[in-house]
């Protein structure tokens, strides 16, 4: 007796895991080529896929290395999607450089820093001058 093993679309797999918002969009990724399963990249999104296959794709600015646990039945609850896989993905790089150096995160300089900054440029404006 052969055993039949439990296999799903690629696209309705993303879809259900609540990777992608519908499953256009997930088959939109997968047709774009930007989507590996068991590091092949695959540009078919009723490709099947089942528990064991490892799944690779960006998404947004993260990327995903996930490992399939179960098929699933439904798009249900968070917690339900997130039994289907087990992630691999690497630890997110920290962005060691502050977006405004010049405040280092404190946000827009109040009145009394305003001032001191304008005291500070009237005083080498009257240096200059001389």
């Amino acid at each position: 007796m052969d055993q039949v093993k439990d296999t799903i679309r690629l696209d309705k797999w993303l879809w259900q895991a609540r990777f992608f918002k519908s499953r256009s969009l997930a088959a939109g990724v997968v047709s774009a080529g930007k989507v590996r399963v068991d590091g092949t990249p695959v540009s078919k999104p009723a490709r099947s896929v089942g528990p064991g296959n490892t799944l690779t794709f960006v998404k947004e600015t993260d990327t995903k290395v996930v490992r399939i646990v179960a098929c699933g039945t439904r798009r249900g609850p968070a917690p339900e999607a997130q039994a289907l896989y087990e992630d691999l993905s690497p630890e997110p790089v920290k962005n060691i450089h502050s977006p405004n150096p010049s405040f280092d995160g404190k946000g827009r300089p109040t009145k009394r820093d305003r001032r001191n900054m304008k005291a500070q440029r009237d005083m080498k404006r009257s240096f200059d001058l001389d």
